[in-house]
């Protein structure tokens, strides 16, 4: 009784049947949708579902296995028409049957549709991605004929004035050309079209290649630049070179970008080898202006910055730290970050690499070649101190490290400016503002108008200014 109050109440169709195939048991489902109403009782089971019960002088033989669970049967109704259906048929001691069955028509036809959403979608991502193919070659080569045109301009050009003009339009066609770089390894990626290409190359020429690419800016701006690498790398691995210098490039780029003061750091660690296979640990922190932990997860989406003052302030569209989370993937591994606000940041990421046939492994050990000396206590007057303290004291306004830190920066600016170097001297304006963050609000504007003075190119306000904040700056000190 039980079993028959809940058979009816059931959403799919339930028929009980005996030996003969003859039905004497259907729920109100059943009867519903097979549209027989109480006729059904006159009705053989081989009359709804052929393909699974065939007609027999004993009655009927079972068309299907029904032993290997649910499976797909076609069920007619009373006016011969038909729909799909999934089925499942129990045997009870007594010799009768039970068929359980469920109609699928919404489902196949919403299988369809998702199909053709699919399709549709997998369309629109083949236009877009020619689409973007198209404009980004058609944007890169007047970018490329621009940028020619100035380095040649710029090796017969002697006038100051317009050499800064030229070298300007180099550096805005420098970052576009990034940019539709960016945008066009970006759209491949989505559209899952993006391939590396592993080649056998010298390791350690690449990291040499790309310290050199980034230290003179990176001293310029008055930043120690460290890189270590592990004395157990081997000289020659196959990997996509190519793309573990953007990513290295990407994270060296955005280091120095939101760096005033302290370091950088690059680390390149083996840290585990499956026959001619090993994982490289790299390792690029900074001293820089960190993030929130709460923001982290922020870094990696597409078109994502912390907070709109970041793109405002340091410029980006937040596509290069997403690149890099699915390049690294691509390569078997895995990128995160490690922050904490006004202290720096830290990101590291893993990639598997193949050792070429008859390639050594070197001894475990430290390879000191690749590596720059970076931290010179003497030079910024902090001899004798942690260093950790040194960099939180530099960024704290008024400490002993704040004041050697202002002193060193203000000397290269004031220099840069004396060279007519403005785009230096803009760049160390940018440093003392963010050394006086947390100072007094006088000392804070006079910072401010340095800035303001050095991106109008004015010498004498600029020298007033400087002169100011000088005065500023010590009396503060000394009081």
């Amino acid at each position: 009784m039980l079993f028959s109050s809940l058979a009816g109440q059931a959403l799919e169709m339930v028929l009980f049947f005996d030996k003969k195939g003859e039905i004497f048991y259907a729920n109100a489902a059943a009867k519903e949708k097979l549209g027989y109403g109480e006729e059904i009782f006159q009705v053989h089971i081989g009359d709804i579902f052929p393909a699974a019960f065939e007609w027999s002088e004993d009655g009927f033989i079972i068309g299907h296995r029904f032993d290997t669970g649910i499976i797909n049967i076609t069920a007619y109704r009373k006016n011969q028409t038909c729909f799909p259906a999934e089925g499942k048929l129990v045997q009870g001691e007594d010799g009768r049957y039970i068929c359980m069955a469920n109609d699928i028509l919404e489902k196949e036809f919403l299988n369809k549709e998702i199909a053709q959403v699919r399709n549709e979608a997998k369309l629109a991502m083949k236009v877009k991605t020619e689409f973007v193919a198209n404009v980004t070659h058609e944007l890169r080569t007047p970018v490329n004929g621009i940028l020619g045109n100035v380095k040649e301009l710029l090796e017969e050009e002697a006038d100051e004035g317009k050499r800064k003009k030229l070298l300007l339009m180099e550096r805005c066609c420098e970052n576009m050309g990034m940019l539709i770089n960016n945008i066009l390894d970006f759209s491949k990626l989505e559209a899952g079209k993006f391939t590396l290409d592993p080649q056998r190359f010298r390791f350690r020429s690449m990291m040499d290649f790309i310290k050199e690419s980034h230290e003179r800016k990176i001293t310029e701006k008055g930043l120690d630049f460290v890189v270590s690498l592990s004395g157990n790398i081997p000289e020659y691995v196959i990997a996509d070179e190519l793309r573990i210098g953007q990513i290295l490039n990407n994270l060296l780029s955005n280091a120095l970008k939101f760096t005033a003061t302290g370091k950088i750091c690059m680390e390149v660690i083996k840290t585990a080898q499956i026959n001619d296979r090993i994982e490289l640990f790299f390792i690029v922190s900074d001293t820089g202006i960190g993030i929130d932990k709460k923001d982290e997860d922020k870094l990696f989406q597409s078109f994502s910055q912390v907070d709109a003052s970041i793109s405002r302030t340091y410029g980006g569209t937040g596509l290069g730290l997403n690149i890099c989370r699915q390049l690294v993937e691509l390569m078997g591994g895995n990128i995160s970050v490690e922050s904490e606000k006004g202290k720096g940041s830290s990101f590291s990421f893993s990639v598997w690499v193949t050792i070429p046939e008859g390639e050594s492994i070197p001894e475990e050990g430290w390879n000191g070649a690749a590596q720059t000396p970076v931290f010179e206590p003497e030079r910024a007057g902090l001899a004798g101190r942690d260093p950790e303290e040194r960099e939180d004291d530099s960024r704290q306004y008024g400490t002993d490290a704040n004041k050697e830190a202002l002193k060193k920066i203000l000397s290269k600016f004031i220099l840069s400016v004396e060279m007519d170097n403005w785009e230096k001297a803009e760049m160390f304006a940018e440093t003392v503002r963010q050394l006086t963050n947390d100072a007094p609000r006088e000392v804070k504007s006079a910072a401010l108008r340095l800035k303001m003075s050095v991106q109008k190119e004015n010498y004498e306000k600029t020298a007033a200014a400087f002169k100011m904040l000088k005065e500023l700056i010590w009396l503060e000190k000394e009081t």
